[in-house]
């Protein structure tokens, strides 16, 4: 039997705790051991260390915000070891290296990137430098400043990279010692709105996710000089959608073959084949999230499942996947946590 634990960021706005933690049996398939990990405010983002040692989340305390360090036992269960408060609105992402020496954060509201060392003990220490954007875009309600939506690692970690939805802007960074330089930017067509980034695991191509624009943007990543070039742009929602809709997340299968995109507001998935030679996507279907405002998904670790989390609708939804074409299958089990926006899963040993 396959169960693996999975932890559920959220909005506590409402009838949420925190930070939920789940089983999901394969065999099943089902959602079993529901359950609050951790109490506090505005948990809206988890990352987990590959160790599976640490996990660490966007936090809100009144009128401060900033990161938290948690403890992940054998059995799951989460204890805070630290905290990095500062005034003000807290990040909306968070990210760590795989050897954990670094955390980022980034805040849409401030226009930030944060870079945090690590500690043993602690689990986070003070910030070690700041980066703050600047500039706008087109959508004056959207785009009035920087709002940086993403931080993360290249898949070598030679580089850091920002994605900033106000200035339609995607940097590259170096970091030493704590601190970082900006090394390259590219910029996306005018209120464009970029939100979030994966990588391809084996070729040098990477695919941004739109909020505004509801787009997937194909790139071409240089990983010697940290350089993006447009490749292809695709709508992510169906041809003939007239409503309201902001693109969310974006997931890419360990194979490089799929990627995976939520739309709230169309409250879909859209499923992308990828072309290993021209780094290009061809559409394979939308379907249905069975829940209102998919804000976040995530492949299980097995990748033969997705789960959504369905922010309005407070619920999490699970597909069967086909690993040859991508295609997702509703499954009859779902599971009610109020407010969800992210999932994670601890990670499978090597």
């Amino acid at each position: 039997m396959s169960v693996y634990r999975g932890y559920v960021g959220t909005y506590t706005k409402g009838e949420s705790r925190g930070i939920y933690s789940f089983d999901l049996d394969t065999d099943q398939p089902v959602f079993s051991k529901v359950q609050v990990a951790a109490e506090l405010e505005n948990p809206t983002y988890l990352t987990i260390s590959k160790d599976n040692q640490r996990l660490y989340t966007v936090i809100k305390e009144g009128m401060f915000g900033g990161v938290a360090a948690y403890r992940i036992d054998s059995s799951g269960r989460l204890s805070k070891l630290s905290t990095e408060m500062i005034e003000g609105a807290p990040p909306c992402y968070v990210s760590v290296d795989r050897k954990n020496r670094f955390v980022l954060s980034a805040n849409y509201h401030k226009g930030t990137l944060d870079i945090y060392p690590t500690d043993t003990d602690r689990g986070i220490k003070e910030k070690s430098d700041t980066v703050r954007q600047t500039g706008s875009g087109p959508d004056k309600s959207r785009q009035e400043g920087p709002h940086l939506h993403f931080a993360d690692f290249t898949p070598d970690e030679k580089y850091i990279v920002s994605v900033d939805l106000g200035t339609d802007q995607l940097s590259t960074y170096e970091e030493s010692e704590g601190q970082l330089r900006r090394k390259d930017v590219y910029t996306f067509n005018p209120g464009t709105g970029p939100r979030h980034l994966v990588f391809h695991p084996a070729a040098p191509f990477a695919y941004v996710m739109s909020e505004l624009s509801n787009e997937v943007i194909a790139l071409r990543f240089d990983k010697e000089s940290g350089h993006f070039s447009p490749l292809q742009i695709i709508s992510s929602v169906k041809p003939e959608f007239e409503g309201h809709s902001q693109g969310a997340a974006i997931k890419i299968t360990s194979d490089g073959r799929f990627v995976y995109v939520s739309n709230r507001g169309e409250n879909s998935i859209a499923v992308f084949k990828t072309n290993s030679e021209s780094g290009q996507l061809s559409l394979v279907e939308h379907v249905s999230t069975a829940g209102e405002w998919p804000r976040d998904f995530e492949l299980d670790p097995s990748e033969k499942f997705l789960i959504v989390a369905n922010q309005y609708s407070g619920n999490l939804v699970l597909y069967a996947r086909d690993s040859e074409t991508g295609r997702l299958t509703l499954n009859s089990s779902d599971s009610k946590v109020p407010d969800p926006v992210c999932v994670k899963f601890l990670h499978v040993r090597d």
